[in-house]
């Protein structure tokens, strides 16, 4: 499964808003990796941020 994909599913599993810290606890992928993963979520509109720095599924 290629990053975006854990991410995103860490953070449908997580049920709540999350932030990138969080995500690199569930998913053990590396910082950078979950950074970059959210930013392609975010440029397709996969994950919306309802409170400052955390972010969930749309």
């Amino acid at each position: 499964m290629e990053p975006t994909q854990q991410v995103l599913e860490a953070m449908k599993q997580a049920g709540e808003p999350v932030n990138a810290g969080k995500v690199v606890e569930l998913t053990g992928l590396d910082r950078k990796v979950v950074d970059k993963a959210m930013a392609d979520l975010k440029k397709t509109s996969e994950i919306v941020s309802p409170k400052r720095c955390f972010w969930q599924p749309a």
